[in-house]
């Protein structure tokens, strides 16, 4: 399918009165979890649209553009409300916290999976067991607070257990930025990975940052600032991967062309109909906004669409599904790297005097008040053990004790 060649159907409209911004929200008891994280996914979507938009008309003198950039962006502003009310009202900070998770766990290893650039997925990979591991935190935090099992959340298909210690994920700001992708001459497919990671990352990063203010018990709302640190890592990690040389306009219809790809995949994948009816309804709407992209570069840049995707046809539908053989060969053979300036090196192989232990010295001390570290600990105060579920045994020997929280691997 090529967007470029599709028009949109009749009756739809860019802008929306407010009852078209109030669907139906799906039953979080009955729901599929990756219609939950499909929500997620395109909410985030939105967000790094809007956002980018606002930036693009901070940095134009010319008002006719300022105005079309203003049109399209109250379109996505619209479509992100239209998104957020898929969530129902009933559905709680730490259950949907648990979505966030599993769409990061994944949605990073779905793309990994795809991708042919060795220092894109790579970066894929390392990111992915931190995000593993937030979800086994998470779980156990929101067992603790609610007695709910995060398994019937994630629905069996995403493993909870330890990946590499939340503690070991604080780095010095120098270690989280990558050599950029060249998007000249690179896969499609890559192309849209480095774009889609980011925009769901930082969606997690911003969702940590207001709950950690907003949550009622003080043990909630270090965790979810710590965590929310990590994901600000992971927003300047997979940023630093985009490529710099693209022009604003060009940026702009790689933005467009995106979000047209997630809701065509999100068509293709749902199960849910009334949810299946909404990505039909923002996939037409999208559509008009590529458009207008693909108009303004070539009026004011000269360049045509081709130019930027030489062919245009989306690439295979993005699916979210199970992937645990996959996170458990990442956790078998890459739990001890950490980052070092644009490389990943075995922790072992530092210096006492890298970025790495200096930063740890100074943000980890003591060790026992680090609260993703509490939290386990704690956890297992009251229960004689973690909460997990595996469908096997870690595959990393220290990790699979569960009457303590190890903070050494991926860190000493």
């Amino acid at each position: 399918m090529n967007p470029f060649e599709m028009r949109t159907r009749a009756g739809v409209e860019l802008l929306e009165n407010w009852e078209k911004l109030h669907p139906q929200s799906y039953d979080k008891h009955t729901v599929d979890p990756y219609t939950r994280t499909r929500v997620i996914l395109m909410n985030g979507t939105e967000f790094e649209n809007v956002w980018f938009s606002h930036q693009f008309s901070r940095h134009s003198e010319d008002n006719d553009l300022r105005r079309t950039l203003a049109l399209i962006r109250r379109g996505e502003q619209q479509q992100q409300k239209i998104l957020s009310m898929l969530k129902p009202a009933d559905e709680n900070m730490l259950e949907t916290t648990i979505g966030y998770e599993q769409l990061a766990v994944d949605l990073t290893a779905h793309l990994a999976k795809r991708v042919s650039n060795v220092n894109l997925k790579n970066a894929l990979d390392f990111a992915l067991l931190e995000d593993f591991d937030h979800l086994y935190r998470y779980a156990d935090y929101l067992d603790m607070q609610q007695h709910v099992k995060a398994e019937t959340l994630v629905g069996g298909y995403t493993e909870i257990m330890p990946g590499r210690p939340t503690i070991a994920h604080h780095r010095f700001p120098y270690d989280s930025i990558r050599v950029p992708l060249r998007h000249q001459g690179a896969a499609l497919m890559d192309c849209l990975a480095a774009h889609i990671i980011t925009a769901a990352e930082q969606q997690t990063m911003n969702f940590y940052m207001n709950t950690s203010a907003l949550y009622l018990e003080d043990e909630g709302r270090r965790l979810y600032a710590e965590i929310g640190m990590v994901e600000e890592q992971h927003v300047s990690h997979y940023g630093s991967l985009l490529d710099p040389n693209m022009t604003w306009l060009e940026n702009l219809l790689m933005h467009q062309y995106t979000e047209c790809y997630l809701y065509w995949s999100c068509m293709e994948t749902e199960t849910v109909p009334h949810v299946k009816s909404v990505w039909e309804w923002l996939f037409e709407q999208e559509l008009m906004h590529l458009h207008i992209a693909q108009e303004l570069l070539e009026r004011l840049e000269h360049k045509h669409w081709q130019e930027l995707l030489p062919k245009g046809d989306f690439p295979e539908a993005l699916k979210l599904e199970s992937n645990i053989p996959y996170v458990r060969d990442v956790l078998k053979n890459t739990v001890n790297l950490t980052a070092q300036k644009e490389n990943y090196v075995p922790v072992d192989t530092l210096r006492g005097e890298s970025t790495f232990q200096e930063y740890q010295r100074r943000v980890n001390v003591p060790v026992e008040q680090v609260m993703s570290h509490r939290v386990i600990e704690e956890y297992i105060r009251q229960n004689g053990q973690d909460y997990r579920f595996e469908t096997d045994v870690n595959p990393i020997p220290e990790l699979r004790e569960r009457t303590r929280d190890h903070t050494q691997v991926g860190r000493m």
